[in-house]
């Protein structure tokens, strides 16, 4: 690429002292005739250098995008960390001519996992790629969307491409994919080959880091309820605030608590009592979204780290784990209420800061008679 550079700039130079010596011999001959040949030289010269010109900013734009690919590729290999992984694979595909969004699926026995950049979290999940009806294995699905005229106008997402992600060990685990908001975009064979060296690339990182989590999953559960413990909790809310500041996205925190836990003990005994949180926690995991972590934080207090999500979206999660757990009885506790702080990640926030706005919330909740929510309001 270096020499394809260096090629176009000597080739621009020629020129260059071309048609300077050509500018010299118009000065020095006169005539019509002679004039009208120079002329056609130079208009022909002139039409040359703008061709090069454009030979060299297409080289040199190819050069930054391989140099991009690169540095995404090497960086991919460099961790273990799954979020990272799929960070960085995610930026290298968004960084594709044409892609607006690119979102990645790890297909598994529970839940798959999600990650995307530049889609909405509902997006993301509205996003269902599936090979063909015969079960083989495509090289790539290419997607096109067609919207009625009342939705002319709308940043919509009109097309997509996919390739799988595939591992020795298990076939096809996913699928890496790329999105455009463009009407007219159409991903054609060179697309498809940078998606496909990219997800080659990624894949088996994405696989060891998986197994890696997999791992210290284990190791990071609550026994009691099968949520994620305190330890891990605070590592990964550590770890969404400094992606949220990082990629500029919103970040909600809620913090739950049943209200007179220690009462129902008192009444059902203590394993009366640890099978009601059992049973909430079970509760809160049918109503949170993929993309969000419940986790037990100690005792009868639990939290949700809502990534991509505002307090809006913070309340309606909210309102939606009081019903589930108000609406019919939790074991032999009958009906419990809930309360709930909710805090919005602010610029000035960090881990602790967040953690300590949304926990004063809960407390101003249950001073205003339990069974509600408190927001925290922006400083």
């Amino acid at each position: 690429m270096n020499s394809l550079l260096i090629a176009i700039s000597a080739a621009l130079g020629v020129c260059v002292v071309l048609l300077t010596a050509l500018a010299v011999v118009l000065s020095r001959r006169s005539g019509q005739r002679s004039d009208e040949r120079v002329e056609t030289v130079v208009t022909a010269l002139e039409a040359r250098m703008d061709e090069l010109a454009h030979e060299l900013a297409s080289a040199v734009e190819r050069a930054e995008e391989e140099g991009r690919r690169s540095r995404f590729l090497s960086q991919i290999a460099g961790t273990i960390d799954l979020d990272d992984v799929l960070a960085r694979t995610l930026e290298g595909a968004a960084a594709l001519p044409g892609a607006d969004a690119a979102l990645i699926r790890l297909d598994g026995a529970e839940k798959p996992v999600v990650a995307t950049v530049g889609l909405s979290v509902e997006e993301a999940e509205g996003q269902a790629i599936a090979g063909p009806p015969d079960r083989r294995e495509a090289r790539a699905i290419e997607l096109h969307y067609r919207y009625g005229d009342e939705l002319a106008g709308q940043e919509l997402i009109h097309g997509g491409l996919a390739v799988p992600l595939l591992s020795d060990a298990a076939g096809r685990f996913g699928y890496l994919s790329v999105f455009s908001r463009s009407a007219s975009r159409r991903f054609d064979d060179e697309d498809v080959s940078r998606l496909e060296e990219l997800a080659d690339r990624a894949a088996p990182a994405i696989e060891n880091a998986r197994r890696f989590r997999e791992a210290r999953l284990l190791a990071d559960l609550d026994a009691l309820t099968g949520l994620h413990n305190r330890r891990y909790f605070h590592e990964t809310l550590a770890r969404e605030v400094a992606r949220a500041h990082r990629y500029g996205r919103t970040l909600t925190l809620v913090i739950l608590d049943l209200d007179d836990f220690k009462d129902i003990n008192d009444r059902v005994g203590h394993l009366a009592g640890d099978a009601v949180l059992a049973e909430a926690a079970e509760r809160v995991r049918g109503v949170v979204r993929s993309a969000d972590v419940p986790c037990r934080i100690g005792g009868d207090e639990f939290a949700v780290i809502v990534p991509e999500s505002g307090m809006g979206q913070g309340q309606l999660l909210v309102s939606r784990i009081q019903r589930a757990i108000s609406d019919r009885p939790l074991g032999q506790a009958g009906r419990v209420r809930l309360s709930a702080g909710i805090a919005e990640l602010q610029a000035e926030d960090d881990a602790v800061s967040l953690f300590e706005r949304a926990d004063s919330q809960l407390y101003a909740a249950k001073l205003n008679g339990k069974g509600g929510m408190s927001v925290a309001e922006p400083a």
